[in-house]
């Protein structure tokens, strides 16, 4: 789990297609934008940055998103996944608690997008996302404020 259930979703979009896996609590970036409101435009795509350097975040991925055989099993509802390829929700403006967090944060400390995902604390050729509100606790999760 890279998500904790404690969170403040203050303002989410479901515009972007995801076309590789990944684990929910991660900051996405775009790698190729739609045209116009691009709601079904499939190649509204984001993924998670493979460095940081020229990355266009676009908020924190609040799916799993999987790659199973739906001839033989369904999508887990509960555990908010979907399939490889399709729309996923991400967080533009809010509170969630990862543990996909690179460094050492502290309260108070800027945000900034990292590779993988990750959430770290260098400005380093990177964008910032938003803020720490905590350090990270024994679990590796910390709680980030993020305003995209």
């Amino acid at each position: 789990m890279a998500l904790k259930p404690d969170r403040i979703e203050l303002l989410t979009d479901v515009s972007f297609f995801m076309n590789s896996t990944a684990e929910r609590g991660g900051v996405a970036c775009v790698t190729t934008g739609g045209s116009g409101i691009s709601m079904d435009d499939a190649n509204a795509v984001v993924a998670y940055a493979a460095t940081v350097s020229g990355s266009k975040p676009v908020g924190v991925l609040l799916n799993d998103v999987v790659n199973i055989d739906l001839t033989r099993q369904h999508i887990n509802w509960h555990k908010d996944e979907v399939q490889l390829g399709g729309k996923v929700t991400l967080l533009r403006n809010g509170q969630v608690t990862t543990n996909k967090v690179t460094g050492s944060p502290a309260a108070g400390v800027d945000a900034y997008v990292g590779v993988s995902g990750l959430i770290g604390t260098s400005s380093t050729n990177s964008v910032k996302i938003g803020q720490f509100l905590s350090a990270v606790d024994a679990d590796g999760y910390a709680k980030v404020s993020v305003n995209l």
